[in-house]
């Protein structure tokens, strides 16, 4: 029999969906929007889309474990070895792993994986280049002692541990290098070829990818680890959340991402489905600029901020479990976070504090995206902040004037959110306990906030080998960003889909990345 052509094969899913009212058995169906998606390679891809896909598509050297996400699992790698000089590491290779081309896993493609990102210096290349590679030494950090073994040595003063950390980030995903250097365009290093095709040994691979229309992966049976239980992912894009709603409702998609409140109203208690809150690692928080007036640099008001964010009143009453309440700086489900919630809105008290310190008749201007939840968010603060006394006066605009206004110092205070790069707690300590004075425009920066030792304390915890060690230094510079700094950190969103009822084995974790397809079965 002729097989179909993967734009028929599509055609035909949609066509099976509008006579059934029903998925294909063998396909799981997803509604989202895929708009942002540019590249499905590792070394560029940095939108939501691009990364939920990398750990189905290709697999690391270690991996978090998807039940237990702080625990590292051998994935690619079978052991690995810190050198004595605790600046290098020798990685064993799994034995009979090979990509989906049938190609063997070998040192070569892991030199040539991690190497290509420093070289290639895209948008996720500096998780990486924090180990001191540049495209001038990297070829020097990267060796092949054997068939089975490669050393990876680093010049920045960070240890084994973190390195792992970073090494288990979508970006150091591994790739075949044959595959990809025969498809190399132009000395690219293969990067146009891999925006619409894989080269992995991941549980699946792509199949189609038409931009803003339709991801299409299909299983790769020979994926180092556990057989994919279905033959196909067919992500479709669908812009409008209450129609990714009702395609999910009606039976014509398993899984609908990025709902929002009234679409999760509108499933509670339906029959077939089951709606979920999925805590990510974004926060949102009220940033300072300390230098933009005398005030903003007082550190009683500060604390006053603190008791002015209705926390609950927003995300419980205004959001309706779209956010939960966090106040520090890790997110809930990170190594180390700190989930006590010592603050609750008190307008009484923050009238004291701000009286004790002599501060009377404080305005500020709040600089925010004009889009929800930015825009609700920022108007619930401006009422609750009023209660303490305080006038906000809200500027909206654009994300992109925002952001550019908030980097040049351009601003009084601003609301906003931060995700994490990558699953380490280094990756929101560099933000909001960082700044080096160097010209880094860490969140500390953007602040004018000038801390040496915190900054000292932060270097020190990526030089540390023992994660107990480790957890607690975090812990003690989380307390001390909570107590006082010219950040009022309020909210951790959730991520808001739904699935079919029948979906089993679907996994999703708190970074974008940790989205897992290959055990789900109907």
């Amino acid at each position: 029999m002729k097989s179909l052509a993967p734009a028929v094969l599509t055609l035909a899913f949609a066509a099976s969906f509008a006579a059934n009212a029903a998925t294909p058995p063998d396909t799981l169906v997803i509604a989202q929007s895929i708009d942002d998606a540019g590249s499905f390679d590792p070394a560029e891809g940095f939108e939501l889309t691009s990364v939920q896909g990398f750990t189905n598509i290709y697999q690391r050297l270690l991996q978090s474990d998807p039940q237990n996400p702080g625990e590292l699992k051998p994935t690619l790698a079978s052991s690995w070895q810190a050198g004595k000089d605790n600046r290098s590491l020798i990685v064993t290779l799994r034995d009979g792993a090979t990509f989906a081309s049938g190609n063997p896993l070998r040192p070569e493609d892991v030199i040539f994986s991690l190497s290509r990102v420093v070289k290639l210096n895209l948008d996720p290349s500096f998780i990486l280049t924090q180990l001191g590679w540049s495209k001038d030494n990297v070829d020097r950090q990267l060796k092949k002692i054997d068939d089975q073994r490669v050393a990876i040595s680093w010049t920045a003063d960070v240890s084994p541990a973190y390195v792992l950390s970073l090494l288990a980030a979508p970006v150091a995903s591994i790739v075949d290098a044959k595959t990809v250097l025969a498809n190399q365009r132009n000395n690219d290093l293969g990067n146009k070829w891999l925006a619409t095709h894989s080269a992995g040994s991941g549980p699946f691979q792509i199949r189609r990818f038409v931009p803003h229309e339709v991801v299409l992966l299909s299983a790769n049976p020979s994926s180092p680890g556990d057989t994919p239980k279905l033959k196909n992912i067919l992500i479709k894009n669908v812009p409008e959340a209450a129609t990714r709603r009702l395609l999910l409702e009606q039976g014509d998609a398993d899984i609908a991402r990025n709902l929002g409140v009234d679409q999760m109203a509108a499933l509670k208690n339906k029959p077939g489905v089951k709606p979920l809150a999925i805590p990510m690692a974004s926060l949102y928080y009220i940033q300072f600029n300390i230098d933009a007036q005398p005030a903003l640099k007082n550190p009683a008001l500060w604390e006053a901020a603190r008791y002015l964010f209705d926390y609950h009143g927003i995300a419980d009453d205004l959001l309706k479990g779209q956010f939960q309440v966090h106040q520090s700086f890790l997110p809930e489900g990170f190594p180390g976070a700190l989930n006590d919630n010592p603050y609750r809105y008190d307008p009484e008290k923050a009238k004291a504090i701000l009286a004790q310190a002599g501060l009377k008749n404080i305005s500020f201007k709040l600089s925010v995206s004009n889009q929800p939840p930015y825009l609700d968010i920022a108007q619930a603060l401006q009422a609750s902040f009023a209660k303490g006394g305080i006038k906000v006066e809200l500027l909206p605009g654009l994300s992109t004037e925002v952001a550019t206004n908030v980097k040049a110092h351009k601003y009084e205070a601003t609301l906003n959110a931060w995700g994490a790069d990558y699953f380490d707690p280094n990756t929101n300590a560099a933000a909001f306990a960082y700044n080096p004075e160097d010209g880094s425009k860490t969140l500390a920066w953007r602040s004018n906030w000038h801390i040496p030792e915190l900054s000292k304390q932060t270097l020190a915890a990526t030089a540390e080998s023992d994660p107990a060690q480790r957890i607690k230094l975090y812990q003690a510079m989380q307390r001390e960003v909570m107590k006082n700094s010219p950040y009022v950190i309020g909210l951790q969103a959730r991520n808001l889909i739904a699935v079919r009822a029948n979906l089993k084995g679907y996994v999703q974790g708190i970074n974008p990345d940790m989205v897992y397809y290959s055990q789900v079965s109907k």
